[in-house]
């Protein structure tokens, strides 16, 4: 009876998840007050009056009418905005989403009992695929701990979109599969698939009623590999993943047309549990340095990942790992709490499996060998070439700055997050000249499948205080008293975005609402400086704080000429 008690007295992982209140939709004057603020800092004064002019037309015009049919739309949602912002921000998004829309890092196992070595591939994957199996588990059986902020539970819905999901190309909007089920809920997928020199294979992690073992998974790591270094390599299926979305939408209709066989073999990828990538080559990689590693995992070989599921887990034959996942169905907050669980374990067990050596007789995996044709394997070497041409363009540069961290800024009551995006802003500024619009992501999960909101972190007071930083003449104390009021401000918007009081989502509702309405786009929309200030995706400095722990990632710049800036905040290092 009392381990029934103990048992019902523990909490679920999505046990909150009907209590969580709704996502409000702010006031619409206070948005665009704060929205003609933001745009202060790229305006000369002629162009801020005709902003000015246009917001109040709008505000007391359209901008009412659409507003309230927002509410409308509120009313009848727990969340208003979910659909759209993942329709908006990626189902319909054509261009190819696996280096456009992706994010991917290096997993810090390297810092400590593993670093870089040949011949250690095998083993290390068999025991990092074993503690992300557990993490599977955990979530299943709902024991992963609900994410609070003091006593105030968060949203965990994403979670449930870590394993088993798949994004699957259409012709104008794609869709997102999901096949995970708690153990409550039923029956969930128990397979993985490895890729491996072009090749897939396929096989369960859990055999008569339990997960396999380290050394079980090390026997099949095994059998994959030397099949893949001993026979000629496959048609890379896979690359196809990272084309262009509407042109990868016909390329899957035209491989399933080929042979109905085929849909079988891509379900079997869409619904397996992650996708496990064997990669030959080994990235150098320090404590100090991630910028290859960082690299090779983000724009490695398309043949051995699959660009539309949620989680690939990546291995190099230097023993280095990293993971690669689509952003549609979450956001990274999910894979660096999976990646921080991963390598608490290989800390405490020092790097090893200190389990039975025994290996049950399993059956061996089983390749997936699709039907493909001349067509598919041109399309397929398309699909490389555009992914290597427009990989060539971005540039990677990871480096720890080690003079001091988190422990510091504290210490002298600064918070550690703007202290950083004050730097950035001092940065751009030395650099360029003048101001760079710049997004910074705020997360909105205190309200029911809350996800993320803007944070313009270029505002009139960052820009007054590097104006004082470049001039020779402003005093020590001026420099300060404008630096305090940047933090302050920042501080503030922050608070506002993780509340729901943010703007930028809000005057994405009101332009959709306007386009699902059929009327013409508001002038608010079309006016120069809504761009110039990094409105509708335009932001020169695309940043997120990846988090306190020592978990690192990466995503593309927004525009053609910006920056992708993310970083995390250890105690002594940044």
């Amino acid at each position: 009876m009392e381990n029934q008690l103990a048992k019902s007295n523990e909490e679920r992982t999505f046990q909150y998840q009907d209590s969580l209140p709704s996502l409000p939709v702010p006031s619409l004057e206070e948005s665009l007050k704060k929205y003609l603020e933001s745009v202060k800092p790229f305006a000369n004064e002629e162009e801020y009056k005709k902003t000015e002019e246009i917001v109040h037309k709008f505000q007391s015009g359209i901008g009412e009418k659409l507003h309230q049919k927002l509410l409308e739309r509120a009313k009848g949602k727990r969340n208003w905005l979910e659909e759209w912002w993942l329709n908006v921000a990626y189902l319909d998004v054509r261009i190819p989403s696996q280096l456009n829309v992706n994010f991917a890092g290096p997993a810090p196992h390297f810092e400590h009992y593993w670093p870089p070595k040949e011949g250690t591939q095998l083993e290390r994957g068999s025991i990092i695929l074993w503690h992300n199996l557990n993490y599977w588990q955990l979530l299943r059986k709902e024991k992963v701990p609900v994410h609070k902020v003091g006593n105030t539970p968060l949203d965990m819905n994403q979670f449930r979109m870590l394993f088993s999901t798949c994004k699957v190309p259409g012709i104008t909007r794609d869709s997102i599969m999901n096949y995970f089920r708690t153990e409550s809920e039923g029956r969930s997928p128990n397979h993985i698939v490895v890729l491996c020199r072009g090749r897939a294979f396929v096989f369960d992690v859990i055999h008569e009623g339990c997960l396999i073992t380290p050394p079980e998974l090390l026997r099949q790591l095994m059998y994959i590999h030397k099949k893949c270094h001993s026979e000629p390599d496959g048609p890379g299926i896979a690359a196809l993943t990272s084309e262009e979305r509407t042109r990868w939408a016909k390329a899957r209709e035209y491989l399933i047309g080929l042979d109905p066989e085929n849909l079988t073999l891509l379900e079997k990828v869409q619904s397996s549990l992650l996708v496990y990538s064997m990669e030959d080559s080994s990235p150098h990689v320090t404590p100090e340095d991630y910028s290859e590693i960082t690299a090779a995992i983000f724009i490695g070989d398309p043949t051995v990942r699959w660009g539309d599921k949620s989680y690939n887990l990546i291995s190099f034959s230097n023993g280095v790992f990293g993971c690669n996942c689509d952003h549609a169905p979450f956001d990274a907050m999910v894979m660096v709490n999976v990646s921080y669980y991963v390598d608490e374990k290989i800390l405490q067990n020092e790097g090893r499996w200190k389990g039975s050596e025994k290996v049950r007789d399993i059956p061996l995996p089983e390749e997936l060998v699709f039907t493909v044709d001349e067509k598919v394997l041109n399309d397929i070497n398309q699909a490389k070439a555009q992914y290597l041409r427009e990989a060539s363009d971005l540039q990677i540069a990871a480096y720890a700055f080690t003079s001091f961290g988190k422990k510091l800024t504290k210490k002298k009551m600064l918070h550690p997050d703007t202290f950083i995006q004050l730097a950035l802003q001092l940065a751009y500024y030395r650099l360029h000249g003048h101001p760079g619009c710049c997004y910074e992501t705020a997360m909105t999960r205190y309200f029911y499948h809350g996800r993320t909101e803007t944070v313009r972190s270029c505002t009139v007071e960052a820009v007054r205080w590097c104006q004082s930083m470049q001039d020779p003449s402003a005093t020590l104390h001026e420099r300060q008293q404008k630096m305090l009021q940047a933090f302050a401000k920042h501080n503030k918007m922050m608070k506002d975005c993780s509340a729901g009081k943010g703007f930028d989502r809000h005057l994405l509702g009101l332009s959709l609402i306007a386009k699902e309405e059929g009327l013409p786009v508001p002038e608010l929309f079309t006016d120069p400086l809504f761009t110039k200030s990094g409105g509708g995706g335009n932001f020169v400095l695309s940043t997120s704080l990846i988090g306190y722990l020592r978990v690192q990632g990466v995503v593309v710049p927004m525009v053609h000429n910006g920056y992708g800036f993310f970083y995390h905040i250890r105690d002594d290092r940044l």
